[in-house]
């Protein structure tokens, strides 16, 4: 069975949000969910999911499936596509939604839109993250392996120094893992930066501002779950929504979910490594070297131009 891959799409809380996920940053207008498809096309995957917001669901859909409508998979089928929408008032029915509250619950909640359309193993990225070949294809390998495991999912850590801004500091998960290669915690640092000296600088939960491994392995958002992890997290939500049902900017997030699977031994998730290097456009002033980055891609043959014709 093919994986299929979840793409939290523009409008998702994205870095400054609306319509950036649709900018053309290729050397033809391609977006970076475009070299994210490709490649994901390229290690196996057969169906994209996107969720998206209601507003912006009609105008995403159409461009989707005008510029895939020839994409073809490994084994000559159609690449298939679905489109999820992600609304405040989506949750359990026992629950009253505020109705003071404007921002979206948060990527796991973004998930668990899926539910319905998703079948098989799947991967989950950011529509506005470059994640690289081998990424894409240690996680499709993994998904394939997994195909009939539950309580068993996947991360793929970035090589912090692989995922830093020239233009400014940058906030990461932080991965631990036991010896067996298992996530134990991912601690959010914010204002990473490397500084004059060389060394990467950060501050971590506590505020504290402390040296980091340049070499450690860190979140970028790219998962691996098999279809169990639908049930486990709806519980999880239940019981986030009980404690912050009236929070105004309280949000559900993936290593939120994951954190409390690992603590009541319901799930393990296997800490992946990727050699690939993270890029984005974190800050405007990003945006050069990432449209530089892609046409060097060009160049060098290492995707097609135009992306998909």
């Amino acid at each position: 069975m093919k994986p299929t891959l979840l793409v939290l799409a523009a409008g998702m809380g994205s870095r400054y949000g609306g319509l950036k996920q649709m900018d053309g940053l290729g050397p033809n207008g391609e977006t970076i969910i475009d070299y994210s498809i490709y490649d994901a096309v390229q290690a196996g995957f057969g169906k994209v999911v996107y969720i998206v917001r209601e507003y912006f669901k009609e105008q995403f859909e159409q461009v989707v499936k005008e510029k895939y409508s020839n994409v073809k998979c490994l084994d000559g089928t159609p690449l298939q596509f679905d489109f999820v929408i992600q609304e405040l008032n989506k949750i359990p029915a026992k629950f009253t939604l505020n109705p003071e509250r404007q921002k979206p619950w948060g990527t796991a909640h973004a998930v668990l839109m899926a539910k319905d359309v998703i079948k098989e193993p799947f991967a989950v990225i950011n529509g506005d993250d470059y994640y690289g070949k081998e990424s894409f294809k240690i996680i499709a390998d993994w998904l394939m392996d997994h195909e009939n495991t539950t309580g068993q999912f996947a991360i793929v850590g970035f090589q912090l120094d692989n995922t830093l801004s020239e233009s400014g500091g940058v906030s990461r998960g932080i991965c631990t893992a036991d010896a067996e290669g298992q996530l134990t915690h991912v601690e959010e640092h914010h204002e990473i930066a490397k500084a004059e000296d060389g060394n990467v600088y950060g501050n971590n939960s506590k505020g504290e501002k402390v040296m980091l491994d340049s070499k450690a392995l860190c979140s970028m958002n790219m998962w691996g779950f098999t279809q169990d992890y639908f049930t486990k997290s709806e519980a999880i939500f239940e019981s986030f929504l009980e404690q912050n049902i009236n929070e105004l900017k309280a949000e559900f997030y993936i290593p939120f979910a994951i954190d409390s699977m690992i603590k009541d031994n319901s799930a393990q998730t296997e800490l992946l490594s990727t050699p690939s290097h993270w890029f984005g456009v974190t800050f405007k002033e990003d945006r050069p070297g990432v449209v530089a980055k892609f046409q060097e891609f060009a160049d060098k043959g290492i995707y097609p131009t135009p992306l998909y014709r």
